[in-house]
C-alpha cells in the first residue's frame, strides 16, 4: 500500500499556492460589479486605506451671495440653497404662489422630473400628500395615456387600450418633435380609451378630484367622449388645430373617469389624462427610467410653452444622477454643460416658475474585498450639481447630506422594515415617505425664511 502522505502534502501545497496566486489576478467584473478578491491572508493584512475621490478636477463652488437678512440653517436640517440673482425671484416664485393660491384661480402646480428613483410615484406620492394636507388640493395629477408600470403605482388605478405608444426610451420610431412634457406621445386606434380611478388606500387626498383633463394635438377634427363615475357618456367635438395643443375637460366630484377617442385623423396624437383639483396643490410625476435629464432639451419649446399656457407650473424639480455617477469618473463638467441647456430651455418655457435641482442621493457599490461603500464619484457629482445650480441661478438641495451622507443607503436597506432595495441604489415607498418628509420640512423652512427676509426688506 502506497504512502499517500507525500502526495497529500504536495496536493495541499499546490492548492494553497494557487489560492495565493489568485490574489494577484486583475479585478474581475460581473454585470458591472467587481467580484470579491480571493485573499487567504486577508486577516493578516492591515486594513486597506480607502482613498477619497479627489476634488481637484471639480468645478470650484461659487460663493453664495447672502441677502441683507442672513438666516442660518437650523441644526439637523439640510437647507435649500437658492442661487437666484438680484434680478430673479428664485424659490420665492413658488412660495408666493403658495401664499396667494386663493387668488390664482387655479391650483399651484409642481412638475417633478426624475429617473427611476421616483418611478411609480415613489417619494413624489408622499410629497404630494404633505402639500395637499397643508395647502389643500386633490388628485394624482398628470398621467401619460399608457404606462409600463401601471400596476406598480399605488396612487391611481390606470387602465388603457387601443393605443400605439411611443417613448423617448424607444430605440426606433420615436419622433422628438411629437412628444409631450413627459417625453411620450400616443397614437389612438379606433375606440382607444384611458381610464383613471383615484387610489383609496394610499391617502384620502387621491380618491376623488374636481376636474379631469385630456391633452392632445390634432390638425384634424377629433371626437371624444368621457364617462365619469360610470355614468352617461358626454361627447366633445374639437376642430382641427395645427398651431398648438388642445385640452378637453370635465368637472364634478370624480372618483373615476374614462376618456375615449371616437374619431380622429391620421395626425392626431394624444398625451395624457389627469385627475386634478381646482385649487390647492397638484404635483405631477415625470419619471424616466435610465435618464440623466438631458432628454428634456429635446421637448419642442412650442410644446412646453403650450403647457405653460394650459397647465402653468410654479415649481420645477430636477432630480437626476443615478445614471450619471460612475465609479471611475470624477470630472462631470461634460454633464453639467448639457444640463445647463436643460435649465435654460425650461426657463425660457416657464419664465415664472422656480427651479430646484436635487442632488443625487447615496449610492453604494462593492469594493474588491466585498465591502459596501459610497460609490466613488457620487460626492464629486454632487459638487458639480451644486455648481450647476449656482451657474444657472436656480436652487439646490443636497439629498445625499439629508439622507445622512456616506453609508446612509446601507442604513436604509438594513432598517427594519427596509426603506431601500438590495441594489443599494433605489429607495422603496417607505424610503420615499421618509425622504419626502425631510424635503417638505426643508421647503417649509425655506418658505418661512423667505417670508422673514421679505418682511425685513419691506
Amino acid at each position: 500500500m502506497k504512502n499517500k502522505i507525500t502526495i497529500t502534502f504536495v496536493f495541499t501545497l499546490l492548492v494553497v499556492c494557487g489560492l495565493l496566486a489568485l490574489y494577484y489576478l486583475p479585478p474581475v467584473n460581473f454585470n458591472g460589479s467587481p467580484l470579491r478578491k480571493v485573499d487567504l491572508l486577508s486577516d493578516l493584512r492591515p486594513d486597506p486605506v480607502i482613498e477619497e475621490v479627489s476634488d481637484t478636477d471639480s468645478i470650484p463652488l461659487p460663493v453664495v451671495a447672502k441677502p441683507i437678512f442672513v438666516d442660518t440653517c437650523k441644526a439637523g436640517m439640510t437647507c435649500i440653497e437658492d442661487y437666484a440673482d438680484s434680478l430673479e425671484l428664485g424659490m420665492g416664485a413658488f412660495y408666493e404662489a403658495l401664499e396667494n393660491r386663493a387668488s390664482l384661480n387655479r391650483p399651484v402646480r409642481i412638475a417633478y422630473f426624475g429617473d427611476s428613483f421616483i418611478e411609480g410615484d415613489i417619494l413624489t406620492a408622499d410629497l404630494r400628500t404633505l402639500f395637499q394636507q397643508k395647502f389643500g388640493g386633490r388628485g394624482v395629477g398628470y398621467m401619460p395615456v399608457t404606462s409600463r408600470i401601471a400596476g406598480f403605482r399605488p396612487t391611481v388605478k390606470h387602465t388603457f387600450s387601443g393605443w400605439e405608444s411611443h417613448a423617448i426610451t424607444d430605440s426606433v420610431a420615436f419622433h422628438r418633435s411629437m412628444q409631450d412634457i413627459s417625453n411620450h406621445y400616443f397614437i389612438p386606434r379606433q375606440g382607444a380609451s384611458v381610464s383613471l380611478k383615484g387610489g383609496k388606500n394610499y391617502t384620502s387626498c387621491l380618491d376623488t378630484c374636481d376636474i379631469s383633463s385630456f391633452y392632445f394635438f390634432s390638425s384634424d377634427s377629433v371626437k371624444l367622449s368621457v364617462q365619469v363615475n360610470g355614468g352617461e357618456d358626454t361627447e366633445y367635438i374639437f376642430p382641427g388645430d395645427s398651431t398648438g395643443m388642445q385640452v378637453a375637460q370635465v368637472e364634478g366630484r370624480i372618483g373615476n373617469v374614462s376618456w375615449n377617442v371616437l374619431q380622429a385623423g391620421k395626425n392626431t396624437r394624444c398625451f395624457a389624462a389627469t385627475m386634478d383639483s381646482k385649487e390647492g396643490v397638484i404635483l405631477d410625476n415625470f419619471s424616466t427610467r435610465g435618464s440623466s435629464g438631458q432628454q428634456l432639451t429635446s421637448i419642442p419649446l412650442s410644446i412646453l410653452k403650450a403647457y405653460n399656457r394650459l397647465r402653468t407650473y410654479d415649481l420645477i424639480v430636477l432630480q437626476y444622477g443615478l445614471n450619471v455617477a460612475s465609479e471611475n469618473v470624477s470630472n462631470y463638467s461634460y454633464y453639467t454643460h448639457e444640463m445647463e441647456k436643460v435649465v435654460r430651455h425650461l426657463k425660457e418655457a416657464f419664465p415664472e416658475a422656480a427651479i430646484l435641482i436635487i442632488g443625487i442621493g447615496d449610492r453604494e457599490n462593492k469594493t474588491e474585498t466585498g465591502e459596501l461603500r459610497t460609490m466613488p464619484g457620487v460626492k464629486n457629482l454632487i459638487r458639480y450639481q451644486q455648481a450647476l445650480a449656482a451657474n444657472t441661478h436656480v436652487a439646490f438641495w443636497n439629498m445625499f447630506e439629508a439622507m445622512g451622507g456616506e453609508g446612509s443607503m446601507v442604513e436604509m436597506v438594513n432598517s427594519k422594515p427596509a426603506m431601500a432595495n438590495y441594489d443599494y441604489t433605489h429607495i422603496n415607498f417607505r424610503g420615499g415617505k421618509h425622504l419626502a418628509k425631510i424635503l417638505f420640512e426643508a421647503l417649509m423652512y425655506d418658505k418661512e425664511q423667505y417670508e422673514k427676509r421679505k418682511a425685513y426688506e419691506n
